[in-house]
């Protein structure tokens, strides 16, 4: 979702004022009546000018920069001082920045979004600008004799450049704020490829069930080693989607698709009905191991889906790890851990995935029952250089320990990692140094080869 007006849409007033200037044999209206020409402007709220008016500044032939400025938690601070008293914050505001600039008009383009012209030399000096900008508009507001704490985030947009999915730089700036609060940046511009392909995408969305029956997705599995076993004894199966026209597809892309359209059970399913069947072939092969399944949060309240788990793994007595994330018992946590308790009483491991990523609690690890404990790569990533992280790594590995859980630490990439990993106890390891995502067929073909201790494992 994006401030603003919706991509390609205009505010009513711009569309009159087009209308009005595009009648054949007709002038413009507010070109000739003063009020007209000021209602049109400003926005009535807070006397502010509003998207037509930053638009007409912006359409000049010199390129410049659209800059906006969301109030952060928008919605939370209106409801708490109220409609009225937000209008007189954006009025001061606005204000603010209209100073701080040497009396640039200043438009209120959203709810909660106030805009300006900016004139800069590079797109770096240009952000630059807007942070200092945000920085010193932010002080507190004083409101019926109280403060107000506010914060701001701006987004930018250079006008004279063609994007074919976003054409407003008005419309981009206020995508460019969405993008600079993921990346926890106070300002940022506008960034193409992290907006991607909306059109495409739908398209996409459309097109993930038919992949799923006409063979365009597969699993790779990446290996985990264990330390006491000294060789791979489990893999975590990861679904890979290559699209007829577009090639691979990011996992990044379609899981969250498939989460927000409702598809992510059939995708689910799918998955487990592979893995699986892959881990009978790998059986008679022989080679006994510990598949790894991801489950998103959103299917643990569905008992249909636990029902299907449950007898697809009795069908083929299969050993499956159901890997949750830390919020996946948010939404519905009675029925979720009713769910879970199913799955292990069936045999079936649950493994909590990324922990350490999010709002990770003891709460949470004294409500699921799990087999095992994942620790996120950002702490792994970092044991080789950090004391700090090696010490919460190991806090970690104790207390899942002591609550009967094994250890497995993902983003093992460094020979470092790998042996202070060995000597804090734990269990498994995840990597790049220990093997990559690859087909079931490379797979297989690795542990059907000749035994091969690198120097790494075998230290």
């Amino acid at each position: 979702m994006t401030l603003g007006y919706a991509q390609g849409m205009r505010s009513p007033l711009a569309f009159l004022s087009a209308l009005f200037s595009s009648a054949p044999g007709r002038t413009n209206p507010l070109d000739h009546d003063p009020r007209l020409t000021h209602m049109a402007l400003h926005d009535q709220e807070t006397g502010l000018g509003n998207r037509l008016s930053l638009e007409r500044a912006a359409a000049g032939a010199e390129p410049v920069y659209v800059v906006l400025f969301g109030i952060d938690r928008f919605e939370v601070l209106r409801n708490a001082i109220g409609y009225d008293s937000m209008a007189g914050l954006l009025t001061t505001v606005g204000r603010r920045l209209s100073g701080l600039t040497g009396a640039t008009p200043v438009a209120r383009v959203g709810a909660g979004v106030l805009g300006l012209v900016l004139r800069a030399e590079s797109d770096d000096q240009a952000v630059e600008t807007a942070a200092r900008l945000c920085e010193s508009a932010q002080t507190p507001v004083i409101l019926n004799g109280a403060p107000v704490d506010i914060a701001l985030t701006a987004g930018l947009a250079r006008t004279g450049l063609i994007n074919r999915n976003v054409a407003s730089p008005v419309d981009r700036a206020s995508i460019a704020i969405d993008q600079a609060r993921a990346a926890h940046r106070r300002a940022m511009g506008f960034d193409p490829v992290r907006y991607g392909d909306p059109a495409g995408n739908l398209s996409l969305i459309s097109e993930l069930m038919a992949a799923l029956g006409n063979g365009e997705f597969s699993l790779n599995y990446q290996p985990k080693y264990d330390f006491r076993a000294e060789g791979v004894r489990a893999v975590e199966a990861l679904a890979r989607w290559t699209h007829p026209r577009r090639g691979c597809v990011s996992p990044d892309l379609f899981v969250v698709m498939a989460e927000e359209t409702g598809h992510i059970r059939p995708l689910t399913e799918w998955v487990i009905h592979q893995a699986v069947k892959d881990q009978a072939e790998l059986r008679r092969a022989g080679h006994d191991l510990m598949v790894s399944v991801n489950v998103s949060g959103r299917l643990l309240s569905d008992e249909s889906f636990a029902d299907f788990a449950l007898a697809a793994v009795k069908a083929a007595d299969a050993r499956l790890c159901f890997e949750i994330t830390e919020t996946a018992v948010v939404g519905n946590p009675d029925v979720a851990l009713r769910i879970l308790d199913r799955f292990t009483q069936a045999g079936i491991a649950v493994s909590l995935d990324d922990y350490g990523s999010g709002l990770s609690s003891l709460t949470y690890l004294k409500q699921i029952r799990a087999d095992e404990l994942k620790i996120d790569k950002s702490f792994i990533l970092g044991l080789d250089d950090s004391a700090r992280d090696a010490l919460l790594v190991k806090s970690t590995i104790d207390l899942a320990h002591g609550l009967g859980m094994k250890v497995t630490a993902e983003g093992v990439e460094t020979p470092t990692a790998l042996a202070l990993l060995r000597g804090m106890g734990c269990d498994m390891a995840q990597g790049y140094l220990i093997g990559r995502p690859v087909s079931f067929e490379a797979l297989l073909e690795r542990l059907d080869g000749p035994t091969r201790k690198s120097a790494t494992v075998a230290a």
